[in-house]
């Protein structure tokens, strides 16, 4: 179990990502949150198993109209969670 603090660069604004990613995040287990931020990036934190975070982004990326273009990710210290939201 781990948990990571992800920044996403690209096309990730007014395509879909927050709600793909709470979808997939919950379909998987994951915990965690999403957010937009001002400069056009998006912010999440997500814990569980690594290769379910792993499926998570590859379904992202899968998606036809978000293109990230970076990712900043970083590991943090685990929190209690029950489910994946997104965070306004």
């Amino acid at each position: 179990m781990i948990r990571k603090h992800i920044f996403f660069y690209g096309r990730v604004q007014g395509v879909g990502f927050r709600y793909y990613s709470v979808n997939k995040a919950r379909q998987l287990g994951l915990t965690g949150w999403v957010r937009n931020l001002g400069d056009g990036s998006v912010e999440m934190e997500v814990q569980g198993p690594e290769e379910k975070i792993d499926e998570l982004i590859l379904f992202l990326e899968g998606r036809t109209y978000i293109w990230i273009e970076n990712m900043d990710a970083r590991s943090v210290p685990l929190q209690e969670e029950r489910t994946f939201t997104e965070k306004t």
